[in-house]
């Protein structure tokens, strides 16, 4: 999976296990600290800075769009992959344990990431 996906997931999944109220201490730390590292490197990018926040608010749509500023801004390094790592894996153990988020969308197109997603595509 690309980093930047692997992050995106990683609050996605974080976000969702808060919003739901099974978060444990150490899901809810971790979230924080990814978001308010993220927070500070997209700083000035108030469209990125407005799809993190819809992530925590459980309104966020598509995140193609973080994704992308993720990449633009060059935000993800080493330590936050691994840091997005480590929330998924205590948020989701069986998941993480499984490969779940190990994913290659290398030259893909109109995909989803999560569950229960639905989506309809249209080529040209």
């Amino acid at each position: 999976m690309d980093p930047a996906a692997v992050v995106v997931q990683a609050l996605v999944t974080g976000a969702g296990a808060g919003l739901g109220g099974t978060a444990s201490a150490a899901v809810t730390d971790g979230y924080g600290a990814l978001k308010h590292v993220l927070a500070r490197r997209l700083a000035g990018r108030h469209a990125a800075l407005a799809q993190l926040e819809a992530i925590e608010d459980g309104s966020a749509g598509g995140t193609d769009a973080l994704i992308r500023e993720l990449v633009v801004a060059g935000a993800v390094d080493e330590q936050l992959l691994a840091d997005a790592r480590h929330l998924l894996a205590l948020a989701d153990p069986e998941g993480a344990g499984s490969g779940k988020f190990q994913l290659h969308l290398r030259d893909g197109q109109g995909m989803q990431v999560g569950d229960g997603n639905t989506q309809t595509n249209t080529f040209h």
